[in-house]
C-alpha cells in the first residue's frame, strides 16, 4: 500500500512539474519557471522516495533525498527573492 502512496505522490508532483512549466512556456511569468524547477527537483525527491522505501529497502538514501529537497527549495527561495526585485 504504501508503494502506491508514493508513486501517486511522484505522479503528482510530475503533473504539476509539467503544468507549471507549460504555464512559464505560454505566459513567460518567471514565477511559474521557478516553481516548475523546484516541483521537478521533489518529484526526483519522490522517486528517490520509491526507491529507497520499495526498490532498495536495505539501503539508506535519506541523505540524497535530503539533499535533493533542500537544493529543490533553494531554487524556488531564488527564483522569490530574484523576482521581488524586478
Amino acid at each position: 500500500m504504501a508503494a502506491i502512496i508514493y508513486g501517486l505522490c511522484a505522479l503528482t508532483a510530475a503533473l504539476c512539474t509539467y503544468l507549471l512549466l507549460q504555464g512559464y512556456r505560454r505566459g513567460k511569468y518567471r514565477l511559474l519557471l521557478w516553481s516548475g524547477l523546484c516541483f521537478a527537483g521533489l518529484t526526483l525527491n519522490n522517486v528517490l522516495l520509491v526507491i529507497d522505501k520499495v526498490a532498495l529497502p536495505g539501503d539508506d538514501l535519506s541523505t540524497p533525498r535530503t539533499l535533493v529537497a533542500l537544493i529543490s527549495m533553494i531554487i524556488l527561495l531564488f527564483g522569490l527573492i530574484w523576482d521581488s526585485d524586478s
